[in-house]
């Protein structure tokens, strides 16, 4: 009977620590890491995002987490540096050891740590806004905003049926220009458009002056497109002022900020803009299926910070709101489950739009999600 006795001891004390250990693990955060350029040219798009995801992380432990886990936000700000970023996302897989990146305002930085993520195995959210993110498809590699490609698609369809057949464009050689301009000369074609002036500029480029003189003087030009993202297109758009060209401007959703009529100043009033409808929330019919979430966004971004959020922050919305949703339905933090419930998204609706991913879809908005907008009144309007 005495070695019965000692191996049912034995049996209890395992069975003991099992359960004293359950509950501990049980705890354990769910871990989300994340790179931001919160500073540099790209900042009134960081800025927005690391703001969101603070509020809504914070918003859903107040509420007990997610499967009765916390969670537990890593930021960094790689100051729109592709070289900081691969720094900072070899740390959190390495040494932070998250479960789940978001991240990735730049396209730059983005595709900068797309062979980190990959090799790590590792589910990842982007921010930017190339389709170089998710075109081709990669494993682990998802994003919230749409593409240039679309945004181009609906400034290019809008040009069309305003009889706009010769355009100057005027590129940023960050990852978002380069990405965009390659999908404009893709583009022009198909709605019969000549880009008839191609020119470039640099993210830190002071003046745009020289550029914007010479799609001016370019023969036959009816309108002017500038791709790019943060501080650069609202220099654009002052010099455009500065020089009396009269002609339409449009911009990507690279502007779509509040910032950007900061910055523009009186420049910006007429500025054509396609974009996710966020900032034209008002605007909206009342049976529009984002209003409620638009709505409900933006005042709790208004209430934490006093400001107006930016379409920017919104993408940081949507990627934390499908990852926690992927972590329910995947029942943990298994990065493989949880990597197959973000791309089973169906019919999620975010600021961006309405997103339906696939294995071939990684993005999963249409051209629906971008809406064109006007500055009329120093205010962001839905066109008429």
């Amino acid at each position: 009977m005495r070695p019965l006795w000692r191996c049912l001891v034995h049996v209890a004390l395992v069975l003991a620590g099992v359960a004293l250990a359950t509950p501990a693990m049980a705890q354990q955060p769910i871990r989300i890491g994340s790179f931001l350029s919160t500073t540099g040219p790209a900042s009134f798009l960081g800025d927005p995002e690391v703001k969101t995801l603070k509020l809504y992380v914070d918003k859903i432990n107040a509420q007990g987490g997610v499967l009765g886990r916390k969670l537990e936000l890593v930021v960094y700000d790689d100051g729109g540096d592709a070289a900081k970023a691969n720094g900072f996302v070899k740390r959190l897989i390495e040494s932070d050891k998250v479960d789940f990146i978001i991240g990735g305002t730049t396209t730059g930085t983005t595709m900068a740590v797309v062979p980190f993520v990959e090799a790590a195995r590792l589910p990842f959210i982007s921010l930017a806004g190339g389709i170089v993110v998710v075109e081709p498809p990669r494993h682990w590699v998802f994003k919230t905003p749409g593409t240039d490609r679309q945004s181009i698609e609906r400034i290019f369809g809008e040009m069309k049926a305003r009889g706009i057949a010769k355009v100057g464009l005027l590129s940023e050689t960050s990852g978002l220009g380069q990405s965009s301009r390659q999908e404009a000369f893709k583009l022009a074609p198909r709605y019969g458009i000549a880009l008839a002036a191609d020119e470039t500029y640099a993210q830190k480029d002071t003046d745009v002056t020289p550029q914007l003189t010479r799609i001016r003087n370019a023969p036959g030009v009816q309108a002017v497109l500038v791709v790019g993202l943060g501080q650069g297109p609202a220099l654009a758009t002052r010099n455009y002022d500065q020089l009396g060209v009269k002609l339409p401007l449009y911009h990507t959703h690279g502007v779509a900020a509040r910032d950007f009529i900061e910055l523009a100043g009186r420049a910006a009033e007429g500025v054509r803009i396609a974009s996710p409808a966020l900032i034209v929330t008002d605007d909206l019919p009342a049976d529009d299926p984002q209003k409620p979430v638009l709505a409900a966004y933006r005042k709790d971004f208004r209430d934490a910070y006093g400001e107006e959020p930016a379409t920017f922050g919104g993408y940081a919305y949507d990627a934390l709101m499908i990852a926690v949703d992927a972590f329910k339905r995947a029942g943990g933090t298994d990065r493989e489950k949880v990597r197959a419930a973000v791309e089973s998204t169906r019919n999620h609706v975010g600021t961006a739009g309405v997103f339906n991913l696939s294995a071939t879809d990684h993005m999963g908005l249409d051209l629906s999600s971008f809406r064109m907008i006007e500055v009329r009144g120093g205010e962001f309007r839905l066109s008429k």
